[in-house]
Formats: C-alpha cells, sequence, structure tokens
C-alpha cells in the first residue's frame, strides 16, 4: 500500500488546458480550443488556490502566476483513447484506452435503427439530427407539445440523447425509452451514452432543460479501476454522475449532486464521513451550463467558484490524503462550436506533505496515469497507464518551506474524528 488513506480526484469536467496535436481529427474548431487559456484571456479571473498548487507551471495562463515554489505538483494529461467526451476521459482514467472509439453521427441516426426505435416505444420522433441540445428544443419544442412525439438529436460526441417536456411526457416514461434506446443500440450502434434531456417552459417564453438529466452508459470493461480497488477491499464514494458514467461498478456509496457548489459540499461532507478509499467527484456544471452554451462569464464565475471550495478543501487535508485534480475533455465556450473539444486535460496534485510538492509531473501520455496511480497506491496494478507516485516522492527540502500558504480567509478548522460512509 501507498502513503495515502484516502485519495480525492475531482475532475473538472471539460476543463482542458489547450489543443491536442491530432485535434484537427475531432472537429473543425478542435485545432483552435483552449478552454482554460481562452476562458481567462476573454474573462480575467484570479484563481489563487489553483495558481498556489501550481497551475500557472503547467502552461502561461492569463492572470495566473507561475509561483516560484508551488505547493502541488503540476503536468498535464493527454487523451489517448479515440475520443472527447465524458465516457471516454472518465474510462481513460479508469485505464480503459478505447481505440476505436464509439460510433458518432454527425448525419443523424440510420433510419432502420430510428424505425426499430419508434417501433419500440410506439411513437414517432422529431428531429434525428446533431444539434445543439438548448438550440433544438426551441426550435422543435412547440411541436413536441403538440404531438408528444420525443426529441430525438445527436452532436460531434458518441450520444443519443431524446428531449422531452416533462408536463408532456412523464419522467419515467422518458427514462424508459431511454432504456428501450440502450438495449437497441449494440454492434455498429453502440453509443458511448443514451440521455434523457427533460425540459420545460412554453413556446412564448422560451424553453429551459431541467436537471432531471439522466445518463445511461455502455458498460465499462472488466479490471478498470474501480474493480480492482473493490477487489482488493478499498472502498469508492462517488459524487455527481461518475456513478452513471460507470454504471455503479465499483462503488461503495455515492450522492447525487445538483451544482457544481453541491457537489464541492458534499466533498466536504465526504472529508468528515470517509474513513479511507477513493472519493471520485465530476463537477459538471462547466460542461453542461457553460461549455455548451458558449457561456465565457457564466464558466469564469464557476472557475472562481471551485477554487474557492479548493482553497476550503486543501486547508482540511489529512496529512494521508492525496488531492488529484484533473479534467475528462475540453469544451471552449470562446469557439463557434458548442461541442467538446479534443484537449490536453490539466493535471495537479496535492498533499500537506512537503516531499510531494514542486514536481514536474510532465506530459503525461494517458488519462490512465491517474488511475495508475492511484491504483498503485492502494496496492493495485491496471493494463494502462504509468504511475507517477514514485516521482513525487523525493527528499523534504532543507527549509521545509514550500511556497506561499494558502489564502488565509479560505481555511476552516477541521471536524475531528472520521466515520466511514
Amino acid at each position: 500500500m501507498g502513503p495515502f488513506a484516502r485519495i480525492f480526484l475531482i475532475v473538472l469536467d471539460s476543463v482542458g488546458i489547450g489543443a491536442m496535436p491530432d485535434a484537427a481529427r475531432y472537429g473543425s474548431e478542435d485545432p483552435l480550443s483552449d478552454t482554460l487559456g481562452h476562458v481567462l484571456e476573454r474573462q480575467p479571473t484570479p484563481l489563487p488556490t489553483l495558481e498556489a498548487l501550481g497551475l500557472g507551471h503547467i502552461r502561461p495562463l492569463h492572470g495566473i502566476v507561475a509561483q516560484g515554489s508551488p505547493r502541488g505538483s503540476w503536468g498535464r494529461c493527454a487523451l489517448r483513447s479515440d475520443g472527447k467526451d465524458t465516457t471516454t476521459g472518465h474510462w481513460e482514467m479508469a485505464g480503459i484506452i478505447l481505440d476505436p472509439g464509439f460510433p458518432i453521427f454527425l448525419g443523424g441516426f440510420p433510419i432502420e435503427l430510428v424505425a426499430e426505435f419508434e417501433r419500440r416505444i410506439g411513437c414517432g420522433t422529431l428531429g434525428n439530427v446533431a444539434a445543439s441540445g438548448t438550440e433544438i428544443i426551441q426550435r422543435l419544442g412547440a411541436e413536441h407539445l403538440r404531438t408528444g412525439f420525443p426529441i430525438l438529436y445527436t452532436s460531434a460526441d458518441s450520444v443519443f440523447q431524446l428531449a422531452a417536456h416533462e408536463e408532456r411526457v412523464s419522467l419515467d416514461r422518458l427514462y424508459a425509452m431511454c432504456d428501450n434506446a440502450r438495449a437497441l443500440l449494440q454492434g455498429p450502434w453502440r453509443v458511448g451514452r443514451v440521455i434523457a434531456r427533460p425540459f420545460l417552459g412554453d413556446a412564448g417564453q422560451g424553453f429551459v432543460r431541467t436537471r432531471n438529466r439522466h445518463d445511461y452508459a455502455v458498460p465499462p470493461p472488466a479490471g478498470m479501476l474501480l474493480d480492482r480497488l473493490a477487489e482488493r477491499g478499498v472502498p469508492v464514494h462517488a459524487i455527481g454522475k461518475i456513478a452513471d458514467i460507470f454504471l455503479g461498478r465499483g462503488i461503495s456509496s455515492h450522492v447525487p449532486m445538483s451544482s457544481n457548489a453541491d457537489g464541492l459540499e458534499k466533498t466536504l461532507d465526504a472529508m468528515d464521513a470517509v474513513a479511507a478509499g477513493l472519493v471520485f467527484v465530476n463537477l459538471v456544471d462547466f460542461d453542461m451550463l457553460y461549455g455548451h452554451r458558449n457561456d465565457v462569464a457564466g464558466y469564469a464565475a464557476a472557475l472562481a467558484e471551485c477554487d474557492r471550495y479548493l482553497g476550503r478543501i486543501v486547508a482540511r487535508l489529512r496529512a494521508d490524503d492525496l488531492l488529484l485534480l484533473t479534467a475528462d475533455h475540453g469544451c471552449d465556450p470562446t469557439t463557434r462550436s458548442t461541442d467538446h473539444t479534443r484537449e490536453y486535460a490539466p493535471l495537479l496534485a496535492y498533499s500537506t506533505h512537503p516531499a510531494f510538492a514542486g514536481q514536474d509531473l510532465g506530459t503525461r501520455a494517458s488519462l490512465a496515469d491517474v488511475g495508475q496511480t492511484i491504483a498503485e497506491n492502494f496496492g493495485a496494478a491496471l493494463a494502462a497507464g504509468d504511475s507517477f507516485l514514485s516521482s513525487m516522492k523525493r527528499a523534504q527540502r532543507g527549509d521545509g518551506v514550500m511556497g506561499p500558504p494558502f489564502p488565509r480567509e479560505q481555511k476552516r478548522a477541521a471536524k475531528p474524528g472520521a466515520r466511514a460512509i
């Protein structure tokens, strides 16, 4: 076993840090993408906690200082899998490399597939195009209210999305339709995710998606990180959509979240309640509310909010805790596209022990390096990825000083003791 009893892995969903060399294969806008860089250029935003952890050492970023003695270790991760979506990124973190990736249907789904789906659900569908989810419900929402037919659409990702008004089609019925789709989408039609997209509103005031979204993922292959941890009796506490992405596999306990702030509050709760193991968190608002809606100001505000919470989290870490921060892909809100973007993921690692500070972890060949690091700490191993745990172990500096402290106003006393959740 490694030095850490608890590891907190927080995924800043879509917070990419610059286009990968192969980005042109994934869309005309992808070579231009730089989610974090462009947001900070357009909307300068102080991020003191991330800066203290070493964010400015990954690469130059507007307004972010590369501190001389950062308190964390830093790097970036390439995405080795074929794709740029949530499932692909999270699976790679867990040691699964997809090549080829899940199929995409930029021209809409095949006629025979749609016909069979409509037969199974007992009604027609509207749309069957690649589109922005916020745009297509405005365009087809009124027709949906008239007919009751769900709106079917996809994107540059491997997704089969069904949108329906909650007062026209019940959530139970929409979810049942998605169950039917998941069962149907096999073989060459095996998309990464089926997504239920409920909405409310009317044609006059406009339609707005609700938080009753539900994802139906493909079962991950055996042997991924959460399987290996379960085999060794290591508890995994999931916050947000992690349980959906991995279909609950290897997860000991989980809690939903209603927003990034709610997810980070629940991470703080887990610091009191989880005695040992992995706490796995996804912060989806960056992607869902701001990246896909090209909302630069909202994205920047979400970064600032997250940074404040991270200040509280790092102030409460135990001596045997490790905090890992990364992303699963990009979603640059400054480009014309509203799709995900093929970008490097930032990597920040922090422990209170100074022997784990100030390390340049470099450009990692794969997000699987994150999973392999976690696996090594808990005495397991994955089929893919190179652990950086040993490279973080170095002699403590003679003076023991590892840079300026985190902003004092962000600290609060940790609650004594911990109970198993």
